[in-house]
């Protein structure tokens, strides 16, 4: 297990050393990067961090970003002549003269001088402690020791070429706020890789920092893999110590903390969920009544340049939660479609200054939303549904509403929101309900009542966020991207968290992406790398994000001055598809 506060040490051995610090007319050393070949017995890979000896005792530490082997030979005529013009049955008349060279990128002096680092200086591997001054968690330890509060949140392990380990810390402030805020993960690492890294960091910050403050809502977007958060798994020999080695406990959500919220379904009278075993839930329901103050969310998905849309929802929804007489035989989505002052007899009639056929166009809009393509989550009266009473137990199977079930986080207790069989835009209706509820909660823009103190931060986490904030196209305007904006650009300043994945970064809305600070990369194609998104990375670090394994992630934080390479554990529950 990596020790608490790790003292650094150096070797002046030269046979530690794994090479010597190489500058030449055409290629020198900087105060950025240096270069050093590599002795023939050492092995090392990209992402290694190193130490070279330097001035005044001190030493620099480097992240190696690429390795090259140079020969003597002027060119690849040269080898191909000495092999007797290309014939491979002899040994070549040339012997070539060659070398394994690293090329590094500079992290830190612990004693911060920054001259370039000096030809012929030796060159080690950095030890635990050492990589903690390289990356600057030394001075998370000592920002702990100053302020007497936990800091260091444990986000994976870092492991080298020569066995060394060295956790790597997030500053819970960056994570969290005040400082900075959000992470984001993207790639096609593999099957639930991102989802299971988001809940390895979610119980990593839950068991560092002071979990009763904060709450947790969990939106499941594919088949059954937060369904059953509270339900063991057996873990092998390494992947438990996996999770000893940064200091963690592997245990899955306590149950009487775990709060599934299901989609309803007409069809079949249970959730509408993946997976045959149910975990204990509440189910809900969207009816035309709780629905009418997010309409806007329901059909952000249409293009609507002139805002004609726009302004019919935002005068329905308007009078839906009015008392006007015109509007107080609406009570159904059926009422609604077929009953003035939208409709009558089956024709759309103009309302206001909107014209019949702008309110024919909403009214087949909105069918298909609600009827003709919907899952079962739209029903006629879910007051009539309801089977809900004052004290009912969380794990109980009564109906309820988003904004009911979100409108009472507690801290220390999880909130799982299954849409994994809802459509796009039940989905987009649900994210954006959750988004919502909590900013009005948190902004003290709310008409749900609490007499009990809010959570100090509540986390939400969502994947597949390019659904619901695309980088491009007419819906990067749309409500639900305004909604996630909000939470992006200024939820941390209310402890709202947004906690995100993806498969590519290029497709999701820059804001979101820019204001997360905490940037966790998996594998993906070079295609993808060569999109401006990535340009916070060096050109060699960019390659190898195509050939990185399952389980292995590049990590990007504030404080770090480079991103490194990490491995983290397998979650200790069941992840549905996944069971083992």
């Amino acid at each position: 297990m990596a020790s608490e506060n790790p003292q650094i040490t150096h070797s002046d051995s030269p046979a530690d050393a794994i090479g010597r610090a190489s500058a030449t007319e055409r290629e020198p050393n900087t105060a950025d990067r240096f270069s050093f070949w590599i002795r023939p017995s050492a092995r090392l890979n990209p992402f290694d961090i190193v130490a070279a000896e330097h001035l005044e005792g001190s030493h620099t530490y480097g992240l190696v970003t690429n390795i090259r082997h140079v020969t003597d030979a002027a060119g690849h005529l040269s080898n191909f002549i000495s092999n007797d013009f290309g014939e491979l049955v002899e040994e070549p008349n040339t012997p070539r003269q060659g070398a394994n060279v690293a090329d590094v990128s500079v992290l830190s002096n612990d004693k911060e001088i920054y001259m370039p680092v000096q030809s012929e200086a030796r060159v080690r591997f950095a030890d635990e402690a050492g990589i903690h001054n390289a990356l600057g968690i030394d001075s998370m330890a000592e920002k702990e020791q100053r302020e007497r509060r936990r800091v260091r949140i444990p986000a994976g392990l870092i492991q080298m070429s020569n066995g060394s380990e060295a956790v790597a810390y997030l500053d819970v402030d960056y994570v969290l706020g005040p400082e900075a805020g959000h992470v984001n993960i993207s790639g096609i690492s593999g099957l639930a890789t991102k989802t299971s890294y988001i809940t390895f960091l979610i119980q990593s910050i839950l068991q560092t920092v002071s979990a009763e403050n904060i709450a947790v809502i969990l939106l499941n977007v594919k088949y059954d893999d937060l369904l059953h958060i509270h339900e063991a798994r057996t873990l092998t020999e390494d992947e438990e110590s996996l999770w000893k080695k940064m200091g963690l406990r592997s245990e899955t959500w306590q149950p009487d903390h775990v709060h599934y919220l299901l989609p309803w379904s007409q069809t079949t009278g249970r959730p509408n969920s993946f997976g045959e075993s149910i975990p204990p839930h509440r189910t809900y329901a969207y009816d035309l009544k709780t629905t009418a103050p997010k309409l806007d969310l329901l059909l952000s998905h249409v293009p609507d340049p002139w805002d004609t849309l726009g302004a019919l929802i935002g005068e329905v929804s308007q009078g839906l939660q009015s008392n006007e007489p015109k509007w107080r035989e609406i009570e159904t989505w059926q009422d609604l479609l077929s009953k003035p002052p939208l409709s009558e007899n089956g024709t759309p009639k103009s309302f206001k200054n909107i014209t019949a056929s702008s309110v024919g166009r909403f009214l087949r809009l909105l069918g298909r939303a609600v009827q003709t393509r919907q899952s079962g989550v739209f029903v006629s009266d879910l007051e009539r549904m309801k089977v809900e009473t004052s004290g009912t137990s969380t794990l109980s199977t009564d109906m309820t509403t988003i904004e009911a079930g979100i409108g009472k986080i507690k801290g220390g207790h999880t909130y799982v929101v299954d849409i994994a069989r809802l459509t796009d835009v039940e989905q987009t209706l649900v994210f954006g309900d959750v988004l919502r509820t909590v900013y009005a909660l948190y902004s003290g823009e709310t008409g749900l009542a609490r007499k009990d103190k809010l959570p100090e931060k509540v986390i939400i986490f969502v994947d597949e966020l390019n659904k619901y904030a695309p980088s491009r196209g007419e819906a990067a305007n749309s409500p639900i991207v305004e909604q996630v904006l909000d939470i992006a650009e200024r939820g941390r300043s209310f402890g709202i968290i947004l906690f995100s994945a993806q498969q590519f970064l290029s497709a999701v809305h820059p804001r979101v992406t820019g204001n997360a600070a905490t940037k966790v990369l998996g594998r993906t194609d070079s295609a993808e790398v060569n999109e401006g998104n990535y340009r916070f990375l060096d050109k060699d670090i960019k390659m190898h994000l195509t050939r990185l394994d399952k389980g292995e992630l590049i990590l990007s934080h504030p404080i770090y001055r480079q991103p490194v390479k990490i491995r983290f554990p397998r979650p200790p529950f069941q992840q549905g598809r996944v069971k083992k």
